[in-house]
């Protein structure tokens, strides 16, 4: 390939690239509507990072393609290692990825510590194939459960013997939230592994049989959001699709109200 050939065929790629990058252009993630701005700027870094290392490293694989290529008259030139050069990029990027790393464990820990005080605590659990929701009820304390009587029309197992179960409101698929209030999600699974995802809030948290893990944020848009399910758990896993409502103070207190409690009395 002579001079001429190879700069055309480089030109042509960077502009396939340029092209392709102009014509499928959009935003990389949805719109947020929760307060985990952090979360996305972490992304953002990590992307920018390693996009500079991928381009770093694919010009200088370009650049030694065509410095070292082979051409007549010539005869290979080898040697077996450079312990100088190796110690340098084992060690630029060890330290790039610590950098990385402690900024992620930060932001984990700030995402699974303790809500604040005040939060609504909202009971999320999977079963194949849906999400069942329920809310304390204006007691703020949820009834006991109980495996042994969970029926089609129980799927919680919610012991109507218990006082405190009187007012739970028990609905599916339908998560309310109210804009502007912490909310700690208490998930849990009731048959196999599903992954509560709610991406708008940057949420994407596994329910794991036999454990209750939670998680909080704070909602900070109204609007209409998806609810979905992440984990591929059986063959109606297209269906286990919700929605999350957020909505203001106001309009939270009179949908809850509105509601009946679980048994419908």
């Amino acid at each position: 390939m002579s001079r001429i050939q190879a700069l055309l065929f480089a030109g042509f790629t960077v502009l396939l690239v340029v092209v392709a990058v102009w014509a499928f252009r959009k935003p990389w993630l949805p719109d947020l509507a929760a307060d985990r701005s952090a979360l996305d700027h972490r992304i953002y870094v990590t992307m920018i990072v390693t996009g500079i290392a991928f381009v770093l490293t694919q010009g200088l694989l370009a650049v030694f393609t065509w410095r070292f290529r082979a051409r007549e008259g010539q005869t290979a030139a080898y040697w077996h290692d450079n312990p100088r050069l190796e110690f340098i990029w084992t060690a630029v990027t060890a330290v790039v990825l610590t950098v990385l790393v402690l900024g992620a464990l930060r932001l984990w820990a700030q995402i699974y510590s303790p809500p604040p005080a005040g939060a609504l605590i909202v009971e999320v659990t999977g079963q194949q194939f849906a999400w069942n929701i329920r809310y304390p009820g204006p007691d703020g304390v949820f009834g006991r459960t109980d495996p042994r009587l969970i029926t089609v029309d129980n799927p919680l197992g919610i012991d109507d013997q218990d006082p405190r179960s009187a007012d739970d409101i028990f609905v599916v698929n339908q998560l309310y939230l109210p804009v502007g209030r912490p909310v700690q999600l208490r998930i849990r699974s009731r048959d196999v592994i599903h992954s509560l995802f709610l991406p708008n809030f940057r949420v994407k948290q596994d329910a794991v049989p036999g454990m209750t893990i939670d998680i909080w944020f704070t909602p900070t848009q109204t609007g209409t959001y998806e609810l979905a399910c992440a984990e591929h758990c059986g063959l109606g896993h297209y269906r286990m699709r919700g929605f999350v409502f957020v909505q203001t103070p106001e309009e939270f207190a009179e949908t809850l109200a509105s509601l009946p409690p679980w048994r419908g009395e």
